[in-house]
């Protein structure tokens, strides 16, 4: 019993982020560099790199008390930031694959200038 209240945060699909993102039920927050966000994100989805994020940066004011959907590329640093953002008291979880499951199961990615992106 006790090891299924330390796994941590619960992660979600792609397209269960995509819903709750759209439908205003959470907040999207991507913790890639600056440089990957630009070359393709989710639309709505607000910056914070886990960089920021693990030296105490604060979350947006848009994403402050909201549930909280974290991604990044594969998956794996997003896990760490939702981690570290449950760990401040913030309903958080991440996406299983990131924009890399993101982008394959079909769902929008913008780049510079709201055009396509790519997943970098």
């Amino acid at each position: 019993m006790f090891s299924l209240l330390r796994r941590g945060p619960g992660r979600l699909t792609p397209q269960l982020a995509h819903q709750q993102a759209g439908d205003g039920t959470a907040v999207l927050l991507d913790v890639r560099e600056t440089p990957e966000w630009h070359a393709g994100h989710a639309p709505g989805a607000l910056l914070l790199p886990l960089s920021r994020l693990v030296a105490g940066a604060p979350l947006p004011a848009a994403a402050q008390g909201k549930p909280v959907v974290a991604i990044c590329r594969s998956g794996h640093r997003s896990q760490q930031a939702a981690k570290l953002l449950a760990g401040r008291g913030v309903q958080a979880t991440d996406v299983t694959g990131g924009m890399t499951a993101w982008a394959r199961e079909g769902l929008p990615v913008i780049g510079p200038g709201g055009c396509g992106g790519v997943i970098a």
